[in-house]
């Protein structure tokens, strides 16, 4: 399919033919669903702790004996019916990441790219370049392309005053190639995507 190519100043850049096979596969909302709570599992830090019986500062003498009281039996006065006790079933340190399927990611990934191109929320760059490192100045080509809330994805190595001039400009990230993935397309309204990054994502995902 043919797709219109801008320059960051909205001007007419020619077209550039976008593959079927990554930008026009159907879109299946589980699968996109599966990649977005897989990158938010692997993202947690997991350093949630409660302190169970065994880490507990206190005596391990029977509150009292078996028998004979009329109260219940215990055993100890660290267990969580006793105040400043343990805490059954607590959080634990762990690590909440799972394994996906390779062939799952890549059609996630595959899926993502063919909503936004569904939707109309995706726009072809010629280039992500800015000649200054100025917030002000890309904030202004932004704002004459319609853009405030969008994914930029570069080629390989990425442009590093126009990184520094997106850094500061609320609803806009931007990334490599390689660094392509559901979660931070589905987040942004718009996909924006530079001839160097259609390339290398056909190549990749093809």
């Amino acid at each position: 399919m043919q797709v219109p190519v801008k320059t960051l100043d909205n001007a007419d850049a020619g077209s550039v033919e976008l593959s079927d096979a990554v930008f026009g596969a159907k879109v299946r909302a589980d699968i996109l669903a599966r990649l977005v709570h897989w990158q938010l599992a692997k993202r947690r830090a997991g350093t949630h702790k409660a302190k169970g019986i065994s880490d507990i500062a206190g005596t391990t003498k029977k509150p009292w004996r078996q028998k004979g009281t009329g109260r219940a039996r215990q055993g100890s006065l660290r267990s969580p019916q006793f105040r400043g006790g343990a805490r059954i079933f607590g959080p634990v340190v762990r690590d909440h990441g799972y394994d996906l399927p390779k062939q799952v990611r890549k059609l996630g990934l595959v899926t993502a790219l063919s909503a936004k191109r569904a939707d109309g929320k995706l726009v072809v760059l010629d280039a992500a370049k800015a000649g200054s490192h100025k917030t002000k100045e890309l904030a202004a080509r932004f704002g004459k392309l319609g853009l405030n809330s969008a994914l930029v994805i570069d080629g390989p190595e990425l442009d590093q005053n126009f990184v520094r001039a997106a850094r500061n400009i609320p609803g806009i990230d931007v990334l490599p190639q390689q660094g392509a993935n559901v979660y931070d397309i589905l987040r942004r309204d718009v996909l924006v995507l530079t001839r160097a990054a259609v390339e290398h994502l056909e190549a990749r995902l093809k």
